[in-house]
């Protein structure tokens, strides 16, 4: 049976792909989660329609991001932790830490975007990459410092 993709289906397809499925696959699972449709003309013109709103919306987040990554850029935080006399810290810095941090400067950034390669464990004046848009990465300032 031939179908057109409504959404991105892991393993299969994208949204407004052609494909030809078993039958039984599109009757009993992409038909009824609304996943696909028949490919027949009327359909075609609607997955059109639906990749152009889809690609606009993807530009207009790439933009929004590029944005943001100008703002980000010249913003830098400041995080006080408990420290031994060697700067070690007797903790960590986690991406959460830092996303907490930045919401106090008045920016938000959620955790999962924030890109430590791992946790931040002496003072210092670290760059974190923070990943806005899988085509745009910002840099942020953090500062760890003593308490």
């Amino acid at each position: 049976m031939k179908v057109i993709l409504t959404e991105d289906v892991k393993d299969v397809g994208a949204m407004g792909d052609v494909l030809d499925v078993k039958d039984g696959y599109a009757r009993n699972f992409l038909l009824p989660k609304n996943l696909a449709r028949p490919a027949v003309g009327s359909n075609l013109k609607i997955i059109e329609g639906m990749k152009k709103k889809k690609a606009l919306a993807a530009i207009k987040e790439k933009k929004d991001a590029e944005g943001m990554k100008i703002k980000i850029s010249s913003f830098s935080c400041t995080i006080p932790v408990e420290a031994g006399d060697d700067d070690k810290l007797f903790g960590s810095v986690t991406s959460q830490d830092i996303s907490k941090a930045f919401e106090v400067e008045g920016l938000i950034i959620e955790k999962h975007k924030i890109m430590l390669e791992e946790h931040i464990k002496t003072l210092g004046v670290y760059h974190v990459p923070v990943k806005l848009h899988p085509e745009v990465m910002a840099e942020v300032k953090v500062w760890v410092v003593k308490k």
